[in-house]
């Protein structure tokens, strides 16, 4: 398990704590206040990264101080985890309230403002966002089946699904994340930070069902769909999978399949 599960986890995962959810929580240690302030930092958040880029090249070893501090910190305050379809539907079954709203990493990375990939649940953001009215007028509320619904259409659209800490262990947000969202961006793509755990999970690829169709591939973020020409399958390289599970919807051929991560050897120190 991570390492979320082993502090706040209750022998259980952590996302599992219908607790870090609630209002109580929120309301605690102002909360409010601090997530304004990051919307706001958000939107800024691309030139952070360049100037940490730039870092990373001229100056290594003061990079991997920062790199170390900026992790901690975002565990402490911001952090997310990949969760697979299922596991995001049992979070919206869960909570008191689900809110769909415009996605802050698009707007910064794309000056979108229509993006709406982004699920605040267990609270109302309408007050978070009052210096945004470009993003406070699409707010829309769902019901669980409505949220539902919802998230597997982004996942046959291929998005990944991850829950998001506004001070840990408080769960403010599911996002619905491409490769122009910020923490992709600064995890996977340039590897500047870690801003995110992998999933419980790794995918698996039943050998007898794969046709070498190479959807999958296609689909995956990560570059852990690797195809073989010689025998015409493809195959999970279990270092780079996050467990998303979205490479099970491109799948015409049910071949593949998610696996507890602490089952598999390779894969279960791998956050």
């Amino acid at each position: 398990m991570c390492e979320f599960c082993i502090n706040h986890g209750e022998g259980k995962k952590w996302y599992e704590v219908m607790g870090h959810y609630s209002r109580e929580l929120f309301a605690r240690d102002n909360r409010q206040q601090f997530m304004k302030k990051l919307f706001a930092q958000l939107r800024a958040e691309g030139a952070q990264l360049e100037k940490l880029a730039a870092l990373k090249k001229r100056l290594p070893f003061a990079y991997r101080f920062v790199r170390q501090m900026a992790t901690r910190k975002m565990k402490r305050d911001h952090f997310g985890q990949v969760v697979p379809l299922e596991d995001a539907e049992m979070v919206v079954s869960m909570v008191q309230s689900i809110t769909r709203l415009p996605c802050v990493c698009r707007s910064s990375t794309k000056q979108r403002d229509d993006a709406r990939y982004c699920l605040a649940v267990g609270m109302d953001p309408a007050g978070l966002l009052g210096d945004y009215p470009e993003l406070k007028n699409s707010l829309e509320v769902l019901t669980a089946e409505e949220a539902k619904k919802l998230l597997r259409a982004f996942d046959a659209e291929g998005l990944i699904h991850s829950l998001w800490t506004f001070k840990t262990p408080y769960i403010g947000g599911i996002c619905n994340c491409d490769r122009d969202c910020l923490a992709y961006r600064a995890q996977v793509a340039a590897d500047l930070l870690q801003v995110m755990f992998k999933a419980e999970y790794v995918a698996g690829i039943d050998m007898t069902r794969c046709s070498g169709c190479r959807a999958c591939q296609r689909v995956c973020q990560f570059g852990a769909i690797e195809y073989s020409s010689l025998d015409n399958k493809n195959t999970v390289n279990i270092r780079k999978c996050y467990g998303c599970g979205v490479c099970r919807c491109a799948c015409g051929q049910r071949a593949i399949t998610l696996v507890e991560r602490h089952t598999v050897p390779e894969a279960a120190g791998l956050w």
